[in-house]
């Protein structure tokens, strides 16, 4: 079972300072280090030419976006699909360009020791941008950042405003995460002449543009690249290895201080890596599971380089959450003691902004989450914005990260390519995910075809990758309840099963889920002897729709598909299943179809985030199992409107 040595932690430290060209630190101001956010209104164009090639036929980077065409107003961060009254945008598959002139602060300019640099935190899914019309970086695959030092650019001529031009195509082929093939339909006499669909293999609405904020950020000359950090304790001493990343310098001195919350500082350190030991430590523990949960430390690293009679410094400070994670065949533990999972799916979803970073609908989830008695959620089907983990981290909420592996279907999504991105995916996951200590382990796909011949060694190579890449935390995937097909679980240490009894198999019987979901459990764990988790059943609600008897569709239909599953979890969490995922947190859109009616209706919140008949029930379930095992004061055992 997954229980990693301290050889193994040290191992993932010299891991993970291999790799540090795949992706920076999250930009955060310092003494040293500025951050100039450019949300707000772009300049947009989508390229409906035939080909979806005419902005680099003719060059639409050259000039202002205006001098080549039509422009829009377009939000960024957001997805462009809703923005518009335009149904030809809503599903518009291409090429989409946008553009912003930005004015850089006159001292980033003028001091050539500053290092400026572009930095995009997600556009979906294929990314090429320009600074004044020179190509800077180019980035394959959505919901990761990507960014390119751009100084030398700005500072040619200094009086010219920056103008930044940013090219993305949502396309998705067979080699794509998530994966996706576009069908050509020729026949004349059907459809008009260049008509083509984008078929998908997932359950959620392909929204696309730039979704998470661009920035300009600085940094000194010689900077910290990046920092890891992994946890343990001993008694009551908490335990940080920590390795510091320096680029610009070919030698530097470095101080490591670990502070408390109120500021004062219990380590320190004047090596680039080590060991700092927590005397008393306040260890991280999630929400509901100790009346102290969240509890962060700050790691503050301070540089300082000389060369050629110059001086830099810099400054960044880093949340660490002291933490251990353990699996054994029958628990999940945190900090050694036993965790159990009562929580929620999610999706970056909300009416008009799509799948855009929107902090008051961050803000409002996590109050939902709370007042549900929640304790943890699945990042379904890709990461999550950082600031959202972030958020994780200050609150306890436990999170299983997952990369954009869904919809796996078709046997050529497991050739050569696909892994060789797939595991591209997963080093950028890790390398941004990896300091959170809300993150306990990383989700490689979500229900692939495993039945396929190439599926075995397909999953045998990524989770062995991803282990490799972080010894510290379990790795799982997500399967469906057949498991006499399934080619990848004998290499997961957590089973995480997905079924809907009574809704897409033997639909409105609800009698059949005892039965069934007994079956699963022990079908599961007869075979591979490891925790399982239920990571997704439910049943879809139409808000305000009432039936008794209970039909489908109904309020009622979907509480009670909830309360027949959690009969059977109330005997299986005693033995080797060690958590319970809704499926899902909030109704989310979907693409049209016959099966959806203007999306997906399983939430037990609405899309406006208004709670069905299912929330309350979950609610009363969830303080109920947080009150049996967590060490709470007695105001938080019983809320006041429960």
């Amino acid at each position: 079972m997954f229980a990693p040595g301290r050889a193994a932690l040290l191992g993932a430290l010299c891991l993970w300072a291999a790799f540090d060209a795949v992706c920076p630190l999250f930009p955060r101001e310092s003494a040293s280090r500025e951050v100039k956010e450019l949300s707000g209104r772009w300049d947009f164009r989508a390229d409906k030419s035939p080909d979806r090639k005419q902005g680099f036929e003719r060059a639409w980077y050259k000039s202002r976006l205006a001098e080549t065409g039509p422009v829009i107003d377009m939000p960024v961060p957001a997805s462009y699909n809703d923005i518009t009254q335009d149904p030809t945008l809503r599903d518009f598959i291409g090429w989409v360009w946008y553009e912003r002139e930005v004015v850089v602060p006159s001292r980033w300019v003028a001091d050539e020791g500053t290092r400026v640099v572009l930095r995009v935190g997600s556009a979906h899914y294929y990314s090429v941008v320009w600074v004044n019309g020179v190509k800077v970086t180019e980035h394959k695959g959505g919901h990761l950042p990507f960014e390119a030092e751009i100084g030398s650019l700005i500072r040619k001529d200094p009086t010219t405003p920056c103008r930044i031009t940013i090219a993305v195509n949502n396309t998705l082929t067979l080699d794509t995460l998530p994966p996706g093939i576009i069908q050509h339909m020729d026949d004349p006499t059907k459809y008009p002449a260049g008509f083509f669909v984008q078929n998908i293999y997932f359950d959620f609405f392909n929204y696309a543009g730039i979704h998470r904020p661009v920035l300009l950020y600085t940094t000194p000359k010689a900077y910290v690249d990046d920092i890891t950090v992994v946890t343990d304790f001993l008694d009551d001493t908490g335990l940080v290895k920590y390795v510091v990343s320096v680029q610009g310098a070919v030698t530097a001195a470095v101080k490591v201080t670990l502070l408390d919350k109120d500021g004062h500082s219990v380590a320190s350190s004047n090596k680039a890596s080590g060991l700092l030991k927590v005397v008393d430590v306040k260890l991280w523990w999630p929400y509901l599971m100790h009346e102290n949960h969240g509890y962060l430390y700050s790691l503050e690293v301070r540089l300082m380089a000389a060369d050629d009679g110059s001086t830099d410094e810099d400054v960044y400070t880093l949340p660490v959450g002291i933490r251990t994670v353990r699996v054994t065949s029958t628990q999940f533990l945190i900090n050694n003691k036993p965790f159990y999972f009562h929580g929620v799916n999610k999706h970056e979803d909300s009416d008009i902004r799509g799948k855009g970073l929107d902090w008051p609908l961050i803000i409002k989830d996590f109050n939902l989450l709370k007042w549900l008695g929640a304790n943890s959620f699945r990042t379904s089907h890709y990461p999550y914005a950082e600031e959202i983990l972030q958020m994780c981290d200050r609150h306890g909420i436990v999170v299983i990260d997952e990369c954009p592996g869904v919809g796996i279907k078709d046997i050529r999504s497991f050739g050569n390519a696909s892994l060789a991105h797939h595991l591209v995916v997963m080093d950028e996951l890790v390398r941004r995910d990896k300091n959170h200590p809300s993150v306990v382990m990383w989700s490689v796909a979500n229900e692939p075809a495993a039945e396929m011949p190439p599926a075995e060694l397909y999953f045998k190579t990524l989770i062995k990758h991803t282990k490799d890449l972080d010894p510290t935390r379990p790795v799982t995937y997500i399967t469906d309840s057949n498991y006499a097909r399934d080619k990848g679980a004998p290499y997961v240490d957590v089973i995480c099963v997905n079924s809907y009894f009574s809704w897409y198999h033997d639909p409105g019987h609800m009698e059949v889920i005892s039965i069934q979901l007994n079956s699963q459990f022990e079908n599961w764990y007869g075979k591979y002897q490891k925790p399982i988790i239920q990571s997704e059943y439910g049943a879809d609600a139409v808000p305000g729709l009432h039936s008794d008897p209970p039909v489908m569709f109904s309020e009622e239909y979907q509480k009670m598909v909830l309360q027949n599953y959690h009969d059977v979890f109330d005997q299986k969490r005693k033995q080797y299943v060690v958590g319970e995922l809704i499926w899902n947190f909030a109704d989310f859109m979907t693409a049209q179809g016959i099966t959806r009616v203007v999306g997906n209706k399983k939430g037990i919140f609405s899309r406006q985030r208004q709670p069905k008949a299912a929330a309350f029930t979950l609610r009363e379930r969830y303080w109920r199992l947080a009150n049996e095992t967590a060490r709470l004061p007695a105001w938080t055992k019983y809320p006041c409107s429960l």
